[in-house]
């Protein structure tokens, strides 16, 4: 091992912690002299020492040799043990060698590694110096799936010793006999402390070992893979896949995996480095049937030339001979594959990304050029404008069998290409574990993906008691990326006030039960979600501890799920979110109840639901927040007669935009703005048409479902409460609330006295269906006509078209 990949892999506070020094506010007293006054100042991120009394200083390797007097070969050696543990075992294709096989390749593994790599990625959001790294390398973690080991992942309620155990098996953490002074605890030596973290994957797409990036002193590399490293980065290519790229390091391979014209025409593949091509990624593009085209993106220097140069022979050695490459003229025949480069003007990929737009990078794949010639490669055309204009043609159509069954193979990027977006993503939610509620679970979908955007919605869930109203947030929740939720049961008075200023900035918010706050806990949260901001006057105390005045701010920019029983006590919340009625059918308790069974018959299989979870969370991971632009917006209007119109407008349109970003693979961009198209306001109405009869309506949706239960049982006839109970099987407590609100609103007329018994008699038939058929029709109305005038409005421009050609040739 060199002395510099020592100095890069040991830090200087596992030396510490090795020697039992534990540094106060970074100071320690010097070894070197007398010091009865701390002076020697320890910077352990730069991983430095010096004293500030007798001027000593150094690194790592310099610290043992004075703190143990010994050679500096000596303390060469000393590091040297230090890190014994942590060398990786993984080998080269290129040196002959196959690659390790790791123990981590287990389900118990794979799952662990994935809810490491979770916390990691709340950890990056928690990160000023991570964020501030990735956004320096131009990488956004809102496309990617970064990570960050703040080294405090085995730390707090995480911390049990299950967690400890398979860290120290995957190498996470190691084991060198260290000693807590204080609370004589083990402590444990953290790999790839202060790195960010890519997933490797295998051909299930599970995450199998971990890539990690040193953000601290970038003048030196610093990487560092688990022990036993297995699986490829990003992931396996689509069997599909014409044209790969591979490119010399993961970080350039993420760069392009932010380029839209990447997902359209391109696999990647990230080699680990000039000799890190091994036998797994190898068999991964061997099982490529349909593979043209491999395309280098290496760096611009001699090292990543000649590994182009090695890479390009080793492949044509190892591939099938269909596979064999005419790399040195561009004559080759069309069933042999083709090895082009792309010769970049910068250092690497990154870097060129980095310092100019997308549109050079396009130029640059077009100029492409063939392994050993200066030729580009013929008959390949990529232009950025036309894939834009094409996107509604090149949609791709998955059977529901291949988006259950196969997503561990389906690309996400394929997946949000779909032509039937929405309803393979409805079917994938559904396999996830929400049954029936079609439309109500796509829309509080929407709504809780939404809390990326400037402006996230907000949903509420109305039901009886035991409907299922909090079995159905809660899953929605699962579906979102871990680090973003919080969930709560309860929220006290003022504590939305006590969060830090960016605490809630990009969250899910899940509040189990809305009836469990008092109004003063309500309050805050509709103003926190009208406004996206608490302010407040607090007293704190100055450096002297005299109390005084200070001012609070807490941002916002969460959605949000809330689940209720007595949803008309909530009128002021409501109108700011949309209402969502469990539906209580006895058809929707037949589906609940067979799936119950079959699933605790062994007939359902449980890791697919969790697939599904997991598949679900990537396809949110890649989608980006746009603006919207809706040119059909002043178009379609909703009904007169709903209540608080303003506001349910603007949350209309809220809806649609929210579905064009779903879209956003499909659909046109315009000056960085994404545009709405009329199949996107169709989707709108289908999803809301519910939520918004029952802004419409009077009655709220539990007491709705009960209403119309009563009206097909009895008609004109009067019925006691035990008739009632009968017919729609409440509970005396709930049956008793039901129908003294209906008594109050005047559906229901009671007749006789309590000692005797009270009748009803439905006093008021709203016809309620008559409601839903006007504004359906006034919907389907209003959509024909939008249509029409596309198709006229593009008549017209064809028409204009025509024209101008005409002219043109008479003047010639």
């Amino acid at each position: 091992m060199e002395i510099t990949e020592i100095k890069q892999r040991l830090s200087l506070s596992e030396v510490l912690q090795h020697y039992n020094l534990e540094p106060k506010n970074s100071m320690l007293k010097c070894f070197m002299h007398d010091d009865k006054i701390a002076s020697l100042q320890v910077n352990l991120e730069k991983n430095f020492y010096k004293c500030h009394a007798c001027g000593k200083t150094g690194d790592v390797i310099q610290f043992i040799e004075d703190y143990e007097k010994i050679s500096k070969h000596e303390a060469i050696k000393k590091a040297k043990s230090f890190l014994l543990n942590e060398e990786p075992t993984t080998r080269s294709v290129v040196s002959g060698t196959a690659i390790g096989q790791t123990e981590i390749s287990t389900e118990k593994s794979a799952l662990f590694l994935q809810n490491t790599f979770s916390y990691f990625r709340k950890a990056l959001y928690c990160s000023a110096p991570a964020k501030q790294y990735i956004e320096k390398r131009n990488l956004d973690n809102s496309i990617l799936e970064i990570g960050y080991n703040s080294g405090q992942f085995h730390h707090g309620e995480r911390k049990s010793d299950e967690l400890i155990k398979q860290a120290l098996e995957i190498g996470l953490l190691q084991d060198k006999g260290l000693i807590n002074n204080r609370t004589k605890e083990k402590g444990y030596s953290i790999f790839a402390n202060k790195c960010i973290a890519f997933p490797l994957k295998n051909k299930d797409n599970q995450i199998v070992s971990l890539y990690f990036r040193s953000i601290i002193d970038n003048n030196n590399s610093k990487h560092y893979y688990l022990k036993n490293r297995s699986g490829v980065y990003p992931n396996y290519p689509n069997p599909e896949t014409k044209k790969l790229i591979l490119t010399e390091s993961i970080i350039d391979a993420a760069s392009l995996l932010q380029l839209k014209i990447i997902h359209e025409k391109f696999s990647v593949l990230a080699c680990f480095g000039t000799n890190g091509l091994n036998e797994e990624i190898l068999n991964s593009i061997k099982n490529l049937p349909e593979l043209e085209e491999i395309i280098f993106c290496f760096d611009n220097d001699k090292a990543g030339k000649g590994a182009v140069e090695k890479y390009a022979k080793l492949l044509n050695e190892h591939l099938p001979s269909k596979q064999k490459a005419l790399f040195l003229t561009k004559e080759a025949p069309k069933e042999h594959l083709i090895m082009s480069q792309v010769i970049l003007p910068n250092k690497d990929v990154n870097e060129t990304l980095q310092l100019h737009d997308d549109k050079l990078f396009t130029k640059l794949l077009e100029e492409r050029k063939l392994i050993f010639s200066d030729e580009n490669v013929s008959n390949i055309t990529i232009s950025t404008e036309a894939t834009q204009n094409t996107d509604k043609e090149k949609v791709i159509e998955t059977p529901k069998d291949e988006i259950v069954k196969n997503s561990k193979t389906l690309n996400t990027v394929d997946f949000l290409q779909q032509k039937d977006l929405l309803k393979s993503l409805n079917e994938l939610i559904e396999k996830a574990g929400i049954i029936g509620e079609e439309q109500s679970r796509l829309l509080l979908f929407l709504i809780t993906i939404s809390y990326l955007n400037k402006s996230p919605l907000h949903g509420i869930v109305q039901g009886s008691s035991g409907s299922g109203k909090t079995h159905i947030i809660s899953r929605i929740a699962d579906m979102m990326p871990q680090e973003d939720v919080l969930r709560f049961t309860r929220i006290t008075e003022s504590s939305l006030y006590n969060w830090g200023e960016f605490d809630l900035f990009q969250k899910i918010i899940i509040i189990e039960d809305l009836d469990g706050l008092k109004e003063d806990a309500l309050y805050a949260l509709r103003e926190f979600i009208s406004n996206q901001v608490l302010r407040s006057s607090v007293t704190i105390k100055d450096k002297k501890g005299n109390n005084k005045s200070s001012h609070k701010i807490v941002k916002g920019q969460f959605s949000s799920l809330s689940a209720t029983t007595k949803g008309e006590l909530y009128e002021d919340n409501m109108n700011r979110s949309f209402i969502v009625a469990v539906n209580e059918s006895e058809e929707q308790t037949e589906k609940i109840i067979s799936y119950q069974n079959h699933r605790n018959a062994g007939e359902i299989d449980k890791n697919g639901e969790e697939k599904a979870v997991g598949f679900i969370q990537k396809v949110i991971r890649n989608l980006k927040h746009y603006e919207v632009i809706n040119p059909y917006a002043t178009q379609i209007q909703l009904p007169s007669n709903v209540k608080n119109k303003r506001r349910l407008n603007e949350m209309f349109q809220s809806i649609i935009k929210q579905i064009t970003i779903v879209y956003q693979y499909q659909r046109e961009i315009k000056n960085d703005y994404l545009i709405t198209e009329i199949e996107d306001i169709e989707n709108a109405v289908e999803i809301l048409f519910e939520s918004i009869i029952l802004k419409i309506d009077e009655l709220d949706g539990s007491l709705r479902q009960f209403f119309e239960k009563l009206k097909k049982a009895f008609k004109e006839e009067q019925f006691t409460r035990f008739d009632a109970m009968e017919i729609t099987g409440f509970k005396k407590t709930q049956l008793q609330f039901y129908l003294n609100e209906l008594v109050r609103l005047e559906y229901l007329k009671q007749i006789g006295f309590a000692n005797k018994g009270f009748k009803y008699k439905i006093s008021y038939n709203d016809n309620i269906q008559r409601v839903r058929k006007e504004l359906k029709e006034s919907f389907t109305k209003q959509l024909e006509q939008l249509k029409l005038n596309a198709t006229e409005h593009k008549r017209t421009l064809d028409g204009n078209q025509t024209n101008t050609r005409i002219l043109i040739n008479t003047d010639e």
